[in-house]
């Protein structure tokens, strides 16, 4: 009879004391090149923070004052008081308010149509539109100020020249508006639409009731943009504006700023003030950017 043999045991694989341990980051490597670059973008705003809370001799001394001895928040109420800022304050807002409810409705019908309806002409008309985007607005400036001033003499005096609505006529639409919602648009699933308009809902009823509430993250990334350039635009209230009482925020803030003598301490608190809002909007609306942005950019 045949006498069965136990198995062999299973060698074991002693391991290797010598392997090289491969040492790793806790973090992303391109924190390495993003730190150094976010402090370089910080600094004017902490120099401007900075200068905002010190006397006019230590804003002009040299080497600059790191750290005011005697901070003075005084300086917030009196660059307040020097000039009525809080008209500004107002005429800045009426303007962004008007331009934001202006670019977001009009911007998404035009960007609605160019996305999803066929007419004559559609892709020629698109093409003009976006080769406006490569004039700079110091080309045009000065047929906007003379189609602003016709307008004011012939049609409405209340935006003509000189008048918070000259503020407003020229931004009340914008090609970067209606190329971004086109491109958000056409990422939309066709079939939603297809089904709404098949239980007897209107072009209109489609984009409103299903379209722009998928479309949120582009709307508030529109709005953001659209709120940042409106309340710190410059060039253009400038050229039409030479009333104390229709200036806005970066108008008023050439108060602070004589032809032999600025108030460093006054003009960055103004401008302390003056950024706050803009900086609340962004955080509010920054994690809408990057999903808006990718998404406008998969389809052309």
């Amino acid at each position: 009879m045949t006498k069965l043999l136990p198995a062999p045991a299973p060698s074991v694989i002693e391991p290797d004391t010598g392997t090289r341990r491969h040492w790793r980051l806790p973090f992303s490597p391109w924190h390495l090149v993003l730190i150094p670059m976010t402090f370089i973008l910080i600094v004017p705003l902490l120099w401007m923070l900075i200068t905002s809370l010190e006397t006019e001799g230590e804003a002009n001394r040299f080497p600059p004052v790191l750290i005011p001895e005697h901070p003075r928040f005084e300086n917030y109420s009196e660059a307040w008081a020097t000039a009525p800022f809080g008209h500004f304050f107002l005429n800045s807002a009426l303007v962004t308010l008007v331009v934001l409810a202006s670019n977001l409705i009009v911007c998404s019908l035009a960007g609605y149509a160019f996305a999803r309806i066929r007419f004559l002409g559609r892709g020629a008309l698109f093409v003009t539109l976006m080769a406006t985007l490569m004039v700079p607005f110091q080309v045009t400036m000065i047929p906007v100020f003379l189609i602003v001033k016709w307008f004011g003499d012939n049609v409405w005096a209340g935006l003509g020249i000189d008048h918070i609505g000259a503020l407003m006529l020229p931004n009340l639409a914008t090609a970067f508006g209606i190329f971004f919602l086109r491109q958000f648009f056409q990422t939309v699933p066709v079939e939603l639409e297809e089904a709404a308009r098949v239980d007897g809902t209107s072009r209109l009823g489609v984009l409103f009731k299903i379209v722009l509430p998928l479309s949120l993250p582009a709307l508030s990334t529109l709005a953001a943009l659209t709120v940042l350039t409106s309340w710190n635009d410059f060039l253009w209230p400038l050229i039409v504006i030479t009333s104390q009482d229709q200036m806005t925020i970066p108008l008023g803030l050439s108060y602070f700023q004589g032809a032999h003598r600025v108030k460093w301490p006054l003009l960055m608190a103004a401008n302390v003030m003056s950024l706050l809002p803009m900086l609340l909007v962004f955080i509010g609306a920054q994690r809408y950017f990057v999903q808006s942005v990718a998404s406008t950019g998969l389809k052309g």
